[in-house]
Formats: C-alpha cells, sequence, structure tokens
C-alpha cells in the first residue's frame, strides 16, 4: 500500500509518501511544497492543490493521510489555516477518488513512537529508524508528514489485527 502523508500548513505543506504492507515501510519520496508568501489566500490556496496535484500524479498513492490540526484557544488564527490547507488536502485526494484518512498529533505520535505525549524530535527520530535512514529527513514538515503516512499504516496493521482477533473497536 503506499499512503500519501501530509502535514498541512498555508505556508509550507509537507508532503511524505511511504510504501507498506505488513511489517515493513519503504520510503518513496517526500519534500515540503512552499506557498508564495505574498501573494492572497486564494492564489496560496490554489498553489497548494495544484502543487499536491503534482505529488499525487507523480507517487499514485493507494491513501492519503492527513493531520488534523492541533487547536487551543492560543492559537484559533494558526489553526484556521491549518484548517484551509487541510481542506485543500482533502480535496485534491477527493478529486482524484482516493480516499482519505485523518489523525490528530496524538495519534501520530502514539503510532509512530508508542507514546502520545511524544516530542518532535522523537516522532523525527523514529521516522528515521522506521525508514532505515542515515539522518532525519528535512525540513522538519516533511518529517511530520512521512511520520503522518507511517501512523496510517500502523493504524492498519493494528486494525487488521483487531480483526483477526475478532476484536471490535470503540470509535
Amino acid at each position: 500500500m503506499r499512503v500519501l502523508g501530509i502535514d498541512p500548513g498555508m505556508i509550507n505543506m509537507g508532503y511524505g509518501v511511504v510504501d507498506g504492507g505488513e511489517e515493513e515501510v519503504v520510503l518513496f519520496n517526500y519534500g515540503v511544497l512552499h506557498s508564495p508568501i505574498r501573494e492572497t489566500i486564494g492564489k496560496r490556496l490554489s498553489y497548494l492543490y495544484n502543487s499536491l496535484l503534482e505529488v499525487i500524479s507523480g507517487s499514485e498513492p493507494d491513501v492519503v493521510a492527513v493531520e488534523q490540526p492541533f487547536v487551543s484557544s492560543r492559537n484559533i488564527k494558526s489553526a484556521l489555516a491549518i484548517g484551509r490547507a487541510q481542506a485543500v488536502a482533502i480535496l485534491a485526494a477527493a478529486n482524484r477518488n482516493i480516499p482519505v484518512y485523518e489523525y490528530t498529533p496524538t495519534q501520530v505520535k502514539q503510532r509512530v513512537a508508542d507514546y502520545g505525549a511524544s516530542s518532535k524530535e522523537q516522532i523525527q527520530e523514529m521516522v528515521r529508524l522506521q525508514l532505515g535512514l542515515t539522518e532525519v529527513p528535512q525540513p522538519s514538515d516533511a518529517a511530520d508528514a512521512l511520520a503522518v503516512a507511517i501512523c496510517h499504516l500502523r493504524e492498519i496493521r493494528w486494525s487488521n489485527l483487531l480483526d483477526k482477533q475478532g476484536v471490535k473497536e470503540e470509535g
């Protein structure tokens, strides 16, 4: 299964593509889309959308996994901007008939590092280790997107194990 992970952002949108099966996770591609900062919101969203379509065409993912924005009373404006970028990622996948899954930051941390309160550095190191890389992928937005993609593979594996055991997940 090929997974395109997205770390949404209006200025920098990280993407990471991995291939995975039952046990193995293999890096396909990663990078960051940098929207033109001095443009209008509409032009920036259009840039992100069209650039994501290019990434999708070049990688042909089976699914797209998108990180949900973290919302607190202190960063509502930031969360709204990230939400716009998240919507662009969902729309790009939907327009290519690719299923989309969304994960909270805590879910990503739990699936990638087995600890929901892991630091950003711990997650990035786990991405490096799980992909067998010599260095943490840079920039950090790309490493975060790879973590989202790995999270989805781990979530699918976990669900399959539960199904084999006859256990139903509570949602």
